[in-house]
């Protein structure tokens, strides 16, 4: 296999994963419950009734799974640390048993040659923070994850490589606070912008207190995803523009800019310019999620949003329904450099798709979809660095199948297959090609 990507020799390759959609354990090792312990237990949340409480019960599966990593031969492993697991409370003293457990995971994987790239919020809140203070619509979340930042970087910055603070803001601020989806579950459209500044003066507050740590370096993992216009109706076209902006530049434009897009600073709650001078500190990368565009319509009248998002005609679809549309990712991240010319380095940090094929009867998993949409995308990194962005490196995800959140289990995104009742990992042709992928880029 030749480098038919145009990426660097030097380009890194790792793999993401997220504490909640993995670990299990919910209620071992001193954690407490998170919001989405709750979300799951109430009726009708989750599509197939089910929840993270065993997942890929990774918490006891570690090693087998770091294994799993060093066989890929990814350079870097980006996880998240769950913070009912360190602060049971959300406050106060840290959960010795919990330091521990990453003790051991940051341990296995410095011992395999894996980089380890954390992430501080993947979504799960401590319950006790929405039952006293109404989660991320509350200030006081923001500092309290500053506190628990402060505390991961002094137990375990002597070997995480890279500091993620919040993973996609705009994902658990809009899709939990603004329309319901995910966890806690509330609908409060544009009232949801506290939650929304919240998140994001978390982030500043983390990248303070890493600072402080003396971490080696710290980024983000938002969100983008490019927004085309049904039509040219000047209906669509404004809903399209008004879709970019809530999605895309409301999270953004605060992290590179320091401001927030024309008309939303004043929808916030103050004192938002000290805020944003904290939100807008300087990064060492600027991590990218990315899995699709969107095609957006104008509204229906009635609706809530101001916006629609509508299915991409002509266009083939993975098992979760999202457009494939490689180019689109080189799009993004061209115009993310144009948008912000300062931008740091870039790192994808989520990257991939859900096909639900499972093992044959001989235990092979041929997910030769997978494979067609991440070498395409690989290739649309190789177009975006031949046009000036910095990209550094790219986190597939992910690792294994997991708890897909409010889809629960009805979607696979893993290079390695889960049978979830015996907990049996089956790596898949993909994982096979994304191992002689790397080797090919990097002359291994």
């Amino acid at each position: 296999m030749t480098n038919r990507w145009n990426l660097p020799p030097d380009f890194t390759f790792g793999a993401s994963t997220a504490s909640y959609q993995i670990e299990g354990a919910v209620a071992e090792g001193g954690r407490g419950p998170s919001i989405w312990d709750t979300f799951c237990a109430e009726e009708g949340r989750i599509k197939d009734g089910s929840s993270g409480a065993v997942a890929c019960d990774h918490y006891h599966r570690y090693a087998e799974d770091v294994g799993l990593l060093k066989d890929l031969g990814v350079q870097g492993y980006r996880f998240s640390i769950a913070w009912p697991r360190i602060q049971p409370e959300g406050r106060g003293r840290p959960n010795a048993e919990g330091l521990a457990f990453y003790d051991r995971l940051l341990d296995e994987l410095l011992a395999a040659g894996i980089a380890p790239m954390a992430t501080l919020y993947h979504w799960d809140l401590p319950q006790a923070l929405q039952d006293d203070k109404g989660s991320w619509l509350n200030r006081e979340t923001a500092e309290r994850f500053g506190e628990y930042a402060a505390l991961c970087g002094m137990r375990f910055g002597d070997r995480v490589q890279q500091w993620v603070p919040v993973n996609e803001p705009n994902v658990c601020g809009l899709l939990g606070y603004a329309i319901g989806r995910f966890a806690p579950g509330e609908a409060l459209v544009f009232d949801a912008m506290p939650a929304v500044h919240h998140l994001l003066l978390g982030h500043g507050r983390a990248v303070q207190a890493l600072r402080a740590a003396r971490a080696t370096a710290v980024g983000t993992a938002t969100n983008h995803s490019p927004m085309w216009p049904a039509s040219d109706a000047d209906a669509d076209v404004a809903a399209a523009s008004m879709a970019d902006t809530i999605w895309n530049h409301l999270f953004g434009d605060p992290i590179l800019l320091g401001s927030y897009p024309e008309g939303f600073a004043e929808l916030m709650p103050g004192p938002v310019e000290q805020d944003l001078a904290a939100i807008g500190a300087p990064l060492d990368f600027y991590g990218l999620n990315f899995y699709n565009p969107q095609l957006v319509a104008a509204p229906a009248e009635g609706d809530d949003l101001p916006y629609a998002y509508v299915d991409m005609p002509g266009v083939p679809t993975t098992d979760f329904g999202w457009p494939v549309v490689p180019d689109g990712f080189r799009q993004c991240l061209v115009g993310l450099k144009q948008r912000y010319p300062d931008l740091p380095p870039v790192y994808i940090t989520e990257n991939g798709c859900s096909y639900v094929m499972g093992p044959d009867a001989d235990g092979v998993v041929d997910d030769q979809p997978r494979i067609d949409y991440l070498d395409a995308h690989l290739a649309a990194i190789g177009d975006a660095i031949a046009a000036g962005v910095d990209v550094r490196g790219y986190y597939q995800w992910s690792i294994l199948d997991n708890f897909e959140w409010a889809d629960g289990y009805t979607q696979r995104f893993g290079l390695v297959y889960v049978d979830y009742e015996t907990q049996r990992r089956y790596p898949k042709r993909s994982y096979g090609w994304y191992r002689d992928t790397i080797r090919a880029v990097r002359g291994s």
